[in-house]
């Protein structure tokens, strides 16, 4: 490599480094790593602007807006009390019916606002059934953080692979003729979860009266709630019709966001537990959406020196000779490297590494699903991967009073981590890797 790609690839390494160790704050260093590289001249500020995919921030402002007003509509209080009936008073079923709840919202709205959604509510329930609370948000944030990639909307890793390889709405359900990303990942979900109620939620004693626990939950206002939930719904159908509709998601988003702001304000008092623009505005996760800025300009610097280019080149023969063995190691590398590296910038710059593949005739589809799919669900394994899962740990370390272990966390993480994976691997295989295979 020439002297400027090594200039670059150390910015880059010590830029992720830090993000890694938090020894500053993460959205910070990877600030300082795009400021360094522009300083150094390995890009221009402008180069560095035009790298970050703004659609793709423009579709995270505008669903976390339109979830923040879902989140406050009683809707989710509400589902998680019809859980509890569902369950029949049997708290480990509970627990499974409330991270596969927390999985289905997740395919919709950011991770950590899914959890922040659930957790009010999933916490009491816990105490009414007499379970341990650290489990139940565990499993809550295990459910958020794997379903976010089923569908376009619901984390960054489905919205990058939009972004890279132009992959739409219903690609993410079937593509090329066969299943892709929601019945794959539903499938292993479930299988999943059945392994986590095995593992460690079959033994709890049933409550066979649950009107003893006093819990209900009453939708306060049904006209903001109906207002909420039909703008959500038609922001996601128009959102599926985007080929079609002739605009960037970003901007279906966020005219979803704004109309729903708009007729709220409109209608006034009628509709008073709604909160103001103002309000919803200051709750978005500012510093999430720096650092995705950040992290899509990083990586532009990597694209600018050509690096992907030498590690496309580098890799390329695995892929040549044994499709089928460089689409596994490219899996299992990927699962253990995402536990301790925070996944998007993983995935992200492999994305792009897969892309400069495909110029020189590997084909790319399956390695990008098998890529997205492990670098989320390896995320999983500790909180390092994934941020949705910190934020989880740190409600059932205030919920319990006491500081969770590392091997205590890894008791739950690592189980779920390895079904869900090994799964995964074996559906994606043979679904999309072998039927490539020459």
């Amino acid at each position: 490599m020439e002297p400027m790609q090594w200039l670059t690839l150390i910015v880059f390494a010590i830029a992720i480094v830090v993000v890694i160790t938090n020894v500053i704050d993460s959205t910070l260093a990877a600030l300082l790593g795009v400021a360094a590289m522009c300083w150094l001249g390995i890009m221009t500020e402008t180069e560095a602007f035009n790298y970050v995919d703004w659609n793709v921030m423009a579709i995270l402002v505008g669903i976390w807006i339109i979830a923040g007003y879902f989140g406050k509509s009683g809707v989710p209080s509400w589902l998680s009390i019809q859980a509890l009936k569902l369950s029949g008073g049997r708290p480990g079923f509970l627990v499974i019916i409330l991270t596969f709840l927390a999985g289905i919202i997740s395919m919709f709205v950011d991770n950590v606002v899914t959890i922040l959604m659930m957790a009010p509510v999933a916490l009491p329930l816990a105490r009414a059934l007499k379970l341990q609370p650290v489990p139940v948000i565990l499993m809550i944030g295990f459910g958020a953080n794997f379903m976010g990639t089923a569908l376009l909307i619901g984390d960054l890793p489905p919205q990058m692979l939009h972004s890279v390889a132009g992959a739409e709405f219903f690609d993410f359900i079937w593509q090329h003729g066969r299943p892709s990303s929601f019945p794959i990942l539903v499938v292993t979900f479930l299988i999943a979860l059945g392994a986590m109620w095995v593992y460690g939620f079959r033994g709890h004693q049933r409550v066979t009266d649950m009107s003893v626990l006093g819990l209900e939950a009453k939708i306060e206002n049904p006209l903001f709630a109906t207002i909420v939930v039909v703008w959500f719904i038609g922001t996601v159908i128009a959102m599926s019709m985007r080929e079609y509709i002739g605009v960037k998601l970003g901007f279906i988003a966020l005219s979803g966001a704004i109309s729903l702001v708009l007729v709220l304000a409109l209608l006034g008092a009628r509709v008073k537990e709604a909160p103001n623009f103002e309000d919803s505005v200051q709750e978005l996760d500012w510093r999430a959406i720096f650092f995705y800025i950040a992290l899509f300009a990083l990586v532009g610097g990597l694209e600018k020196s050509h690096i992907l280019d030498l590690l496309a080149a580098a890799i390329k023969p695995i892929f040549a000779d044994n499709y089928a063995l460089g689409a596994t190691l490219l899996y299992w590398i990927t699962v253990p490297i995402v536990g301790i590296v925070e996944h998007d910038a993983y995935i992200l710059t492999f994305l792009h590494t897969i892309k400069d593949m495909a110029q020189d005739g590997i084909e790319p589809w399956p390695l990008w699903w098998m890529l997205v799919w492990s670098g989320t669900l390896g995320s999983n394994l500790t909180v390092a991967g994934a941020p949705a899962l910190y934020v989880a740990l740190s409600l059932g370390e205030k919920e319990e009073g006491r500081k969770v272990s590392l091997r205590e966390f890894l008791a739950w993480s690592v189980p779920f981590t390895l079904v869900c994976s090994f799964v995964c691997y074996v559906l994606g295989m043979l679904i999309w890797v072998l039927p490539y295979v020459k």
